[in-house]
């Protein structure tokens, strides 16, 4: 493919080969060589050391059967993954995923996408990723507590607080979290807050852990929106998803001054001029687990349900992605240009298409990549460990205001090494040129391991 330095074109069609059919790893692999070409003519011993291409594989990759009986039953196999990519800066860190869409490239993807996205936080906090082609979707209680038990019964000789601390993704909440350690606390004899993150407030998680990801999002955006004199007071905002990431970068987009006209989920989205009612859909999502047009169902005439067609097609000044993986086609890309939106930020892990990301930086839309926009929800899992580390816990406030600061932190970074490299502006390439630097360091530093 074009567009690499020469070196990076060996490694990147080494990855090829060597991970067949895994279109996402691809794509992640891609997006963050493409950056580097400036890094390695600036520094040719990360190419010389192997650097780059040991960050390409795993240090361990683990799939494993996973059975478990339904309701009335029947037996169910799954089957689990954990992908542990790199830990020169800490233990690995990085969520499970229970989705049927999950395989070894998802995870991978994922997972080599955390190593950036944790190195940018500052904190000592390696990459992985994990999870399951179970859907829990329709399941009842005691069936995911089946599943958890089994899936635990396995993953726990693989992870610990000084090694491999798992958290939450899609499908995996609060609920999911509690089975999983409670089943690691049966098997191992040993109370380890600090060996998964998003726990319950009341057996060792953290404030701000739940709306993390999308309140950190929004304050990544506040932070572009301020590095022009600008803020969220009176702008329009489309938010797709309406699950977890979404309803918390709702929330905080409200509190700014902006207005949330529209979200989705898997069947449409519905458009809401005069403002997503918050309360309402949580409600409907978080205590009722039913869909968005429930949510227009209860809101009356204010809201609008539009199915089979796509949310980006609503008019806004900043749209926020917070649903899952190439979700922001070309196309959508093109609406959301034509329509005037000046900022999109990533909520979700990678929802642009290259395609879409080649059409905002053209256009000159400001694109803040997953990695560096959503890195609120990792960097809160690792103040979790701290507590939990130090047996404390900290209030709302105290917590969010050092996620805040985390989130202006990794903004600045990003900015900064676009400049030094050359490439001003462009949140994509600090991104990926900033996580890259620390972790390569440091494997450097630890030798060839």
């Amino acid at each position: 493919m074009a567009g690499l330095h020469e070196k990076l074109q060996a490694i990147y069609e080494e990855v090829g080969q060597r991970n067949a059919g895994e279109q996402e790893f691809h794509q992640a692999v891609y997006e963050v060589l493409t950056s580097l070409g400036p890094v390695v003519a600036k520094h040719p011993e990360y190419a010389d050391g192997a650097i780059i291409r040991r960050l390409c594989e795993p240090e361990r990759q683990i799939i494993f059967r996973v059975p478990w009986h339904d309701d009335s039953g029947a037996a169910q196999i799954n089957r689990g993954f954990r992908v542990e990519f790199n830990s020169a800066l800490g233990p690995f860190k990085g969520g499970l995923r229970f989705h049927p869409s999950v395989y070894l490239g998802i995870v991978k993807f994922l997972g080599f996408e955390q190593i950036f996205k944790n190195s940018l936080t500052g904190l000592p906090i390696g990459g992985g990723k994990g999870g399951s082609d179970f859907d829990p979707k329709g399941r009842s209680d005691a069936e995911i507590m089946r599943f958890c038990q089994s899936f635990m019964t396995e993953l726990y000789r693989h992870i610990g607080e000084y090694t491999d601390v798992p958290a939450g993704d899609i499908g995996v909440g609060m609920r999911e979290i509690g089975y999983l350690f409670g089943q690691y606390k049966r098997i191992t004899n040993r109370y380890e807050s600090g060996v998964l993150t998003g726990k319950g407030l009341t057996w060792g998680g953290s404030q701000v852990r739940t709306e993390a990801t999308g309140y950190g999002t929004v304050f990544f955006v506040d932070e572009i929106l301020r590095s022009s004199g600008q803020s969220f007071e009176g702008k329009q905002v489309v938010v797709s998803g309406s699950g977890n990431v979404a309803i918390y970068a709702i929330e905080k987009v409200h509190a700014l001054g902006g207005t949330v006209v529209a979200c989705s989920d898997s069947g449409g989205y519905v458009r809401d001029e005069k403002g997503i009612d918050l309360d309402l859909l949580k409600e409907v999502k978080e205590l009722r687990r039913g869909r968005i047009e429930d949510y227009a169902e209860a809101r009356g005439g204010a809201a609008e349900v539009v199915t089979g067609r796509s949310v980006w097609e609503v008019p806004c000044d900043i749209a926020l992605p917070c649903a899952t993986q190439n979700e922001v086609s070309g196309t959508d890309a093109t609406m959301l240009i034509n329509s005037g939106c000046q900022i999109v930020a990533e909520g979700a892990n990678m929802p642009c298409t290259p395609e879409a990301v080649k059409f905002f930086e053209e256009a000159g839309v400001r694109f803040a990549p997953g990695k560096a926009a959503n890195a609120g929800g990792v960097a809160t899992s690792a103040l979790e460990m701290q507590q939990n580390a130090s047996r404390d816990s900290w209030n709302f406030d105290d917590t969010e205001a050092r996620l805040a600061e985390i989130m202006r932190r990794i903004h600045d970074r990003c900015l900064a090494t676009a400049d030094e490299y050359g490439q001003p502006g462009n949140y994509v390439a600090g991104a990926n040129i900033a996580g890259f630097i620390r972790v390569a360091d440091a494997m450097l530093a630890l030798g060839l391991v």
